[in-house]
């Protein structure tokens, strides 16, 4: 049995999309952040499980709920604004109904696809990331970039997740302030310690390496655009953590 969980606030735009992609699974549950939009409402006309939580600035916490209430065998997570197209589907089943299947986990590929561009280069070119496992395999980590951690043989699926993310330069720029306030709070609370070369350096190479080592500029536009948002993430994400310094040497 397959439960698929999934994370959601405000997200009326993707979430049909998402659970479509998700019929073919035993169950399905909807783990909702306090939505203002018409997310719950477009969910329950999907007939599948939701529940209220709030998030709390901890995304290992929420996943971790979503676990806990998954009747499954296998857990899959997905996010509101990714999609599992028919050939992952297929992938997924072939080796959970495998009486011989030997691993607890399974890596799956992500392809973002930006403004109707797929981005194949970049940082988000190769990313894979553990999204479907036995359900008492392990256990999420980081309040932020979590991790599924778990204890057994793991496999990377050949067919990849879809995942439709930033829609406007305007949502881009809102969950880029969102994530980075996450990261420097995370960090400082670390005692992790920034120096001012760092923000005006780290940025630069964050640039450099989605731009042109990891060949970004073959995407176009949407690459340029995402490079340069990636390079402003990492200077907010260290130039917040130098002002939660500055602010408790004050005190």
């Amino acid at each position: 049995m397959i439960s698929a969980v999934v994370l959601a606030k405000n997200e009326e735009k993707n979430i049909q999309r998402c659970l479509e992609s998700l019929s073919w699974c035993d169950e399905v549950i909807v783990i909702d952040d306090h939505s203002t939009d018409k997310t719950v409402e477009i969910a329950k006309k999907a007939g599948v499980k939701i529940y209220t939580n709030s998030l709390d600035n901890d995304f290992s916490a929420q996943r971790t709920f979503g676990l806990a209430k998954a009747s499954g065998d296998w857990v899959l997570f997905v996010d509101a604004d990714e999609k599992v197209t028919s050939a992952l589907w297929y992938e997924i089943m072939a080796h959970t109904n495998n009486p011989t299947n030997p691993y607890v986990g399974f890596y799956m590929r992500r392809i973002d696809t930006m403004w109707g561009k797929e981005l194949k280069h970049g940082e988000t070119g190769n990313i894979k990331l553990l999204r479907i496992a036995k359900k008492d395999a392990g256990h999420w980590q980081g309040k932020v970039h979590e991790k599924w951690k778990v204890k057994g043989k793991t496999l990377v699926l050949k067919k990849a997740l879809l995942h439709y993310p930033h829609s406007t330069i305007e949502i881009f720029l809102r969950e880029i302030n969102y994530y980075t306030d996450l990261r420097a709070a995370e960090l400082f609370k670390k005692k992790v310690q920034v120096k001012a070369w760092q923000i005006i350096v780290y940025p630069k190479g964050k640039f450099f390496v989605n731009y042109i080592l990891k060949a970004g500029f073959l995407d176009g536009l949407p690459g340029l655009v995402f490079a340069l948002m990636m390079s402003f993430h990492s200077f907010l994400v260290r130039g917040k953590l130098w002002l939660m310094w500055q602010k408790k040497t004050k005190e």
